[in-house]
């Protein structure tokens, strides 16, 4: 009889291992849920905007200059567009009149550092100071503080992005048109590079501290208007956002529709473009 009670128990522990493990398979499902939802983060990187409409962005980093920024200025006035001016802190610093004028007039200020350093090789702390220092100049002249920043040359980790959008609530802009007009190719040069370039919800790239830029600037307008753009901000452009339809194949994933979306994939940084400016 002992023998019987023995397979008895083996039998009847085997049955309840079992329930064990069936009942753990649920929990397992739920775990893998919370997962897919907690990776689902807003999307705080732009390069472009899925947009319904012939909306475009311009913007100018690295100034203000105190000759060519105000041109640029009575340029956008008497096209009546208003545009994104990525600011260096220590210019502000030195020119905020002219900054608070660009805000004055409709164009959205946004941070570009305090002095173009690249904050992939920097520490935490350093960065920290770059974009702190620069916020306080842009209040100081136009009375708001930023909720945009540009890395200078486009580097940026992963990890900046998200600390940078948790301490100080800027979305990260990036761009998807580059005239590459800081290597000064001539304004025809940049005009025809930006006209060939740009779509609807492109943000595109330009400097206010290259003559050649300014003096591209008028028939690049000029074009653009002719071929039906509108011209915004970036915080407009954004506003804009229109979900990508889902049914076009992933196979396009790599076409001009496909890429103008919001993203914060480490594919959407662009390499850096920019050298640093002489004596910085």
């Amino acid at each position: 009889m002992s023998i019987y009670r023995l397979l008895f128990f083996c039998f009847a522990t085997l049955v309840v291992t079992a329930g064990e493990g069936a009942q753990s398979t649920p929990t397992t499902h739920g775990t893998t849920q919370e997962n897919r939802t907690t990776s689902e983060e807003p999307r705080i990187t732009f390069n472009s905007v899925h947009v319904d409409g012939p909306y475009i962005a311009m913007t100018f980093d690295d100034g203000p200059s105190a000759t060519l920024t105000p041109k640029l200025l009575d340029l956008l006035a008497a096209h009546h567009i208003k545009a994104t001016f990525f600011v260096i802190g220590e210019n502000v610093a030195d020119h905020p009149d002219i900054v608070a004028r660009a805000a004055r007039e409709g164009h959205e200020i946004g941070n570009h550092s305090w002095s173009h350093p690249n904050f992939a090789k920097m520490s935490a702390e350093s960065v920290r100071s770059q974009l702190q220092r620069t916020d306080d100049a842009i209040k100081n002249a136009t009375g708001n503080r930023p909720t945009l920043m540009r890395p200078p040359y486009g580097s940026v980790t992963e990890r900046e992005k998200r600390w940078i959008h948790d301490e100080f609530g800027y979305r990260i802009i990036l761009w998807d048109v580059d005239p590459y007009d800081w290597k000064r190719p001539g304004p025809a040069v940049v005009r025809n590079r930006i006209l060939k370039e740009t779509q609807p919800g492109s943000i595109v790239l330009s400097h206010d501290i290259h003559p050649g830029t300014i003096e591209a600037m008028p028939s690049t307008f000029d074009a653009l208007e002719a071929k039906g753009f509108k011209f915004v901000t970036v915080s407009e452009l954004i506003r804009m956002a229109v979900p990508k339809a889902s049914h076009p194949s992933p196979q396009l994933g790599g076409n001009a529709a496909a890429s103008a979306i919001p993203s914060v994939s480490p594919s959407s940084t662009p390499s850096p473009t920019q050298p640093p400016s002489p004596g910085r």
